[in-house]
């Protein structure tokens, strides 16, 4: 009996003990795990989201190359329905209402650049003619600036070529001439004084050529 170490009160000590240091390690584990399963959570949903970006991307790129497929076909049309502008623009109105072949002429060309048009707006291709517009560079390309038209300041007042977009992306922008705004007052105070000065300056050296020769 000496030899044994244990005595009863030793083993219930030791049966007591047990469980609460078997519970605190649970719960470590349990602390352990939950945090795992938060990271390989916060991972999975990472991939998901950069799964689902890749997709938007890829769809995304899909419908433009299906939208502007046709670009550089489109840019090649359009000079044809400059073309027919052009044509019709350069009759005169006189001999379109006297002239029936001239007529006739006109009417067909007039019902081709219909018909044209109609094509573009079918594919999403939209002629850009901005008259009367303020001016915008990302659609305009202002060649000239005119004074006096009685319009505000960056008006467009004339169009020397007119613009084309597709599916509201440029396809070739609109030659435009701007209205130029007025001179202001202090520049208009300054040109005649800035004249005053020049005008001035040789009566003055007159003055001193006269007293050197005095």
């Amino acid at each position: 009996m000496a030899d044994n170490p244990n005595t009863p009160e030793t083993e219930e000590l030791i049966e007591a003990t047990q469980p609460a240091e078997t519970g605190v390690s649970a719960e470590a584990r349990v602390a352990e795990l939950e945090a795992e399963v938060a990271k390989y959570k916060d991972q999975a949903l990472r991939a998901l989201a950069e799964q689902e970006n890749v997709r938007r991307r890829a769809q995304r790129d899909r419908e433009d190359a299906l939208k502007f497929a046709i670009s550089g076909f489109a840019k090649d049309l359009v000079n044809v329905a400059d073309n027919l502008r052009r044509a019709i623009d350069s009759v005169p109105e006189a001999q379109a209402t006297k002239n029936e072949l001239v007529k006739n002429l006109l009417s067909g060309v007039s019902a081709t650049e219909r018909e044209l048009l109609g094509a573009f707006e079918k594919h999403g291709i939209r002629r850009v003619d901005p008259v009367g517009e303020k001016f915008d560079h990302n659609l305009h390309q202002a060649i000239f600036e005119l004074e006096n038209t009685g319009k505000p300041a960056g008006t467009v007042v004339q169009v020397l070529q007119a613009g084309y977009t597709i599916h509201d992306r440029l396809l070739r922008e609109a030659m435009v001439g701007v209205a130029k705004g007025p001179v202001t007052e202090a520049a208009a105070a300054e040109k005649p004084a800035t004249e005053k000065s020049a005008g001035e300056k040789p009566a003055a050296e007159a003055h001193q050529r006269v007293d050197r020769t005095a």
